[in-house]
């Protein structure tokens, strides 16, 4: 069964899931793993890609957003359409991949796929509450879930 982590971060500056993304998504390329990036929409896609560039001096995650590239091999591969014409192959998102970081508000409906689920909150009122609403629908299904306060 999925393992499901939340990450609650204190604060809610602009772009600090995005950051703390990065940092998870570059841990998981270190652990020899990989991972899917779900993001809210187009645009926090292009972010993520461009911050995975520069988050972290001498850092190197290689990374790609999906659709942009026929070479879906990057160890982390970002997305934005749960719904897209390659929803109806969902294993498309997870395969090979072991980690879904989930930035969006909602719960893609493939996260079943993955080893593992990393859930990003914050401090934004908006973010708390769907956030709260995701770890419920965890929760009320039996996935086993883990917190972490991160400072």
């Amino acid at each position: 069964m999925t393992r499901i982590d939340f990450y609650i971060l204190s604060g809610d500056a602009p772009s600090n899931r995005e950051q703390f993304a990065c940092r998870l998504a570059e841990k998981v390329y270190q652990l020899g793993q990989s991972a899917y990036i779900h993001t809210a929409n187009p645009h926090q896609a292009e972010m993520l890609d461009k911050l995975l560039w520069t988050f972290k001096q001498n850092s190197f995650v290689p990374h790609a957003i999906e659709g942009s590239t026929p070479d879906l091999d990057a160890a982390i591969l970002i997305g934005h359409d749960a719904e897209s014409e390659n929803h109806s192959h969902a294993h498309r998102y997870s395969e090979g991949r072991e980690v879904l970081i989930n930035l969006a508000q909602e719960i893609p409906l493939f996260f079943s796929s993955f080893k593992r689920v990393a859930e990003i909150v914050d401090s934004n009122e908006e973010n708390k509450n769907s956030g709260r609403e995701r770890y419920r629908f965890y929760r009320d299904r039996g996935y086993t879930l883990e917190n972490h306060n991160i400072s």
